[in-house]
């Protein structure tokens, strides 16, 4: 079965879900299975091993609710556009206040059950979670790949790229974040950056939870991988010998060696959507909208935006918000966002 039958067979299955709001069962997964090539048939029939087996890793009581067509308001506080890595959190943050209403578009799905599996995490790429960008064709990279060109993974999902990526705990280095503050971006030093990284953590690596570089009780929940090669301990061990430290990478000092940390829960991945959205799933004040696809924000004659224009299964709809529309629609989805906005001429 070749991409385009796995995406048919994908958005129809996702569709289906969102219009009843519930999970289909397990005789409609395994007929599926059982019709499709082997490949896709076996994650489908792990996906519903799963379903019966492992209902902790399937979440049903606190997976978000799709908000649908009909119960999207007109008017929002906060429209926040990209419920990827930083929209999740923001949707979080922002509901926390319950005199604000907050609107989550994505144009993803909710996650499925085979993200939880470290080990699968490259099966998820090249899927209809994933963007399937690829880089255009250059003289000094990709030169092994096809026609030159990488694929670019980028999340089509709630959660985002945190749904597809390999699960790494690597926060910024703190020179870059000095930087951005020296040249006039007020409150993104590393010192005041700290916090909100304190914040968001549940460390539950025993030997970091006191280190005054980690903290305990936030959301994302980060932990050392359940299985690692002997290499890694065989090199770790060379690198002592050589004379050179273990250190946290997370820490006082960004330059070592270490056993690699990950935004993982149990052993199973913590995506943004697992961390910051599931627990709050039950507040009035917070709709999220997945299969909404966002194309215009819409500017006034102050170059303000006051709503945005989006599609949810192929109907459009505008929304307005009477605060703020937040673009965290990734590194590329953004820009292109406001590539397509009618700016007006700004005269000084």
């Amino acid at each position: 079965m070749d991409k385009k039958e796995f995406r048919f067979v994908y958005e129809n299955i996702s569709k289906m879900s969102a219009v009843a709001n519930q999970p289909m069962n397990l005789f409609s997964m395994t007929r599926i299975a059982m019709t499709l090539g082997p490949g896709l048939g076996f994650l489908l029939y792990l996906h519903s091993t799963t379903l019966n087996m492992r209902p902790d890793i399937v979440d049903r009581p606190h997976r978000i609710k799709d908000t649908s067509y009909t119960e999207l308001r007109d008017n929002y506080d906060f429209i926040i556009v990209g419920g990827g890595s930083a929209g999740t959190v923001l949707a979080n943050r922002l509901s926390e206040n319950p005199s604000w209403s907050v609107l989550l578009l994505e144009s993803g799905a909710d996650e499925m059950s085979l993200s939880d599996l470290p080990l699968l995490f490259p099966a998820l790429q090249m899927t209809p979670l994933d963007w399937q960008y690829k880089t255009e064709p250059g003289e000094r990279y990709c030169k092994a790949m096809v026609e030159g060109r990488c694929n670019w993974p980028r999340g089509k999902v709630l959660g985002g790229s945190s749904v597809l990526n390999a699960m790494l705990y690597v926060r910024g280095n703190k020179k870059d974040y000095d930087r951005w503050a020296e040249i006039g971006n007020i409150g993104w030093s590393y010192n005041e950056v700290l916090p909100y990284f304190l914040k968001s953590e549940d460390m539950r690596i025993p030997q970091y939870k006191n280190d005054i570089y980690h903290s305990t009780g936030g959301y994302l929940s980060v932990e050392h991988y359940r299985y690692n090669s002997p290499l890694a301990d065989w090199w770790l061990d060379a690198i002592k010998e050589a004379g050179y430290p273990e250190r946290d990478i997370n820490g006082a000092s960004q330059s070592g060696f270490m056993l690699s940390q990950g935004t993982l829960r149990d052993g199973l991945r913590c995506s943004t959507a697992k961390a910051f959205i599931r627990p709050v799933h039950n507040r009035s004040n917070l709709h999220v909208s997945l299969h909404s696809n966002v194309e215009k924000v819409l500017i006034n004659e102050k170059n303000e935006a006051y709503g945005v224009e989006f599609k949810k299964f192929g109907i459009k709809k505008t929304v307005y918000n009477d605060r703020e529309v937040i673009l965290s629609a990734g590194a590329l989805g953004s820009p292109h966002l406001l590539m397509l906005c009618k700016f007006l001429p700004v005269y000084i």
